[in-house]
């Protein structure tokens, strides 16, 4: 069944602008073009599209989400489970929202709970980065990875990252050195060199120390992944290290 681009606009809630925007760029490209120059879609087009807003509702640039969807190795289902470990995680984001909004009307403007802005998970890597490497080339690398971020950027890397750890603690029952976890520490060293810093061997044990040595980063991972997912991932690091 094809649709106009009036009718995809109506059925998704995206505006006509937006999906000429889409097809403009590639993202979304209509299936054909009628005689007189109208856009049509098909069913595999809207499929394309409700991709597109998932990515579109975890704040992804369209460009990166051109970019996912084209790319030849691109797994549906793999993505939708990260994309609903990310949903999950921006749930619990508004709910602590919603709760802190609750605790003002209840109590009073003077409530103070901060605790659903904490998103300083983001931070402590780069106290890591500045502890470790001070003015090196590797500091000059977060700082210039990190340069234009806004803060709706560090809350999508912060989501993005916690979602690693909730795959960890799928795995809370299995050996840390286990195939499964240790593709993981490849994943999370991967996600750091790409995002935050280039991530050696030496760094990445340095971090995993850290997500077992308490405060708020260990606390952020065990929100994320369920108690003791901090440590496991630790022991996790340790394995994959001691086995290059």
């Amino acid at each position: 069944m094809m649709r106009t681009v009036h009718e995809v606009s109506a059925l998704t809630g995206v505006s006509i602008r937006a999906l000429h925007i889409y097809d403009r760029m590639g993202l979304l490209p209509a299936t054909r073009k009628t005689e007189s120059g109208y856009r049509l879609y098909d069913d595999a087009a809207l499929e394309r599209l409700q991709q597109i807003l998932l990515f579109r509702e975890l704040d992804f640039p369209l460009k990166d989400i051109k970019g996912i969807i084209d790319s030849p190795v691109f797994d549906r289902n793999k993505a939708l489970e990260q994309q609903i470990s990310l949903l999950q995680l921006k749930k619990e984001h508004l709910e602590n929202l919603i709760d802190l909004a609750r605790g003002i009307q209840r109590k009073g403007v003077k409530y103070m709970n901060f605790d659903a802005f904490d998103t300083r998970i983001i931070d402590e890597y780069a106290k890591q980065a500045k502890e470790s490497w001070g003015n090196t080339p590797e500091w000059k690398e977060y700082e210039k990875k990190s340069a234009g971020r806004t803060a709706g950027d560090n809350r999508n890397l912060y989501g993005r990252i916690m979602a690693i750890f909730t795959e960890f603690g799928a795995l809370r029952d299995q050996d840390p050195a286990c195939e499964e976890a240790q593709l993981l520490v490849k994943k999370l060293q991967d996600f750091i060199t790409e995002n935050m810093y280039t991530c050696p061997d030496e760094i990445l044990s340095g971090l995993g120390r850290m997500y077992a040595g308490g405060g708020s980063m260990t606390a952020n991972i065990d929100k994320a992944g369920g108690e003791g997912i901090g440590r496991f991932a630790c022991r996790a690091i340790e394995a994959y290290v001691a086995s290059r």
